[in-house]
């Protein structure tokens, strides 16, 4: 009982940390991380033990940092595509000459199952949305560094049918998430600094 009680506490702290330093993150993924969470559970000796998924290097250049975040992206992209396939698929039911039209299908994962408190339906909607946002920060703002990433063979060996690894990466989401929202920005910010300097040096002195 006390573990679960820890647990939801680490839970809330983050969700109010991330939403706190996140400005990219909408409140919204904030909340739907935060109840895939409690389907996609571990222990906390899984989740801290060893190393994170998607290593960060703060020390890396901006340019470089953006081709890494946009594998990082990709990887989750392809990592919540697999996880969306673990899920039952919706399966028609056999019904009588009596049933209401629209009835005959139902989702097979409407119950509880054994990885979480959450149905299979809303795990999956919940999983489209993350994967959504995703895939558009991906498309707007890392479209050059995925052309670059076409022959990039990093972060392939992840272990997509790992619960353990699903749940880390899940857990690691909002703080990379945040992180790749911020790079581009940082990056115009320089240049416009740059071109300032580089006018004011051109500019004859008085």
């Amino acid at each position: 009982m006390a573990t679960t009680v820890r647990a939801a506490v680490c839970l809330c702290l983050w969700l109010f940390a991330c939403q706190v330093r996140g400005s990219h993150i909408p409140a919204e993924m904030n909340r739907t991380i935060y109840r895939l969470l409690q389907h996609y559970k571990i222990s906390n000796q899984e989740r801290f033990n060893g190393k994170p998924v998607f290593p960060s290097d703060q020390n890396k250049k901006i340019e470089t940092k953006l081709i890494f975040m946009g594998g990082v992206l990709e990887s989750y992209e392809k990592l919540l595509g697999h996880m969306l396939k673990q899920l039952p698929t919706p399966s028609p039911q056999i019904t009588g000459s009596n049933a209401q039209p629209g009835s005959a299908i139902t989702a097979a994962s409407s119950s509880t199952n054994n990885s979480g408190s959450l149905p299979g339906t809303d795990v999956r909607s919940e999983l489209n949305y993350i994967l959504k946002k995703v895939q558009e920060l991906k498309k707007h703002r890392y479209h050059e560094q995925e052309k670059l990433l076409q022959g990039l063979e990093t972060l392939r060996d992840i272990k997509m049918n790992d619960h353990i690894v699903q749940s880390k990466a899940l857990w690691q989401l909002p703080q990379l998430y945040e992180e790749a929202s911020s790079l581009p920005e940082i990056k115009i910010q320089r240049r416009r600094r740059r071109r300032r300097q580089t006018k004011a040096k051109g500019r004859p002195r008085v």
